[in-house]
């Protein structure tokens, strides 16, 4: 989970790039959003800086087949540039992206 000033557009974002189905679990104004690929549930909470302030929580990292073809996917749809590619080890490359609401998430593959 990570926190996002809106988690229902943040959501439906990675749900349009990643072509996975939304859900949503509303309570009033706090609004829980994820998305599920390859069983592995990636969600979005009502950011609140007093109680979980952004920035503080870890990178997500993505394991995917062809990081240039995967961070050329995120650029194109509208993600920017953190860091990388970096390699970390003989055959293991990662770069970070921020998403078009200011999540940090991170690709690590060859």
């Amino acid at each position: 989970m990570t926190f996002a000033v809106d988690p229902e557009a943040s959501a439906h974002w990675w749900g349009e790039v990643l072509n996975v189905p939304v859900n949503l679990d509303v309570d009033g104004d706090s609004v829980y959003a994820w998305v599920m690929v390859a069983g592995v549930e990636y969600g979005w909470h009502q950011a609140d800086d007093e109680r979980s302030p952004r920035g503080r929580s870890p990178v997500v990292y993505w394991a995917v087949d062809d990081l240039d073809a995967a961070r050329k996917h995120l650029l194109d749809a509208g993600a920017v540039h953190h860091r990388g590619p970096l390699k970390v080890a003989p055959s293991r490359r990662i770069c970070q992206l921020i998403d078009p609401f200011g999540t940090c998430v991170g690709l690590e593959g060859p």
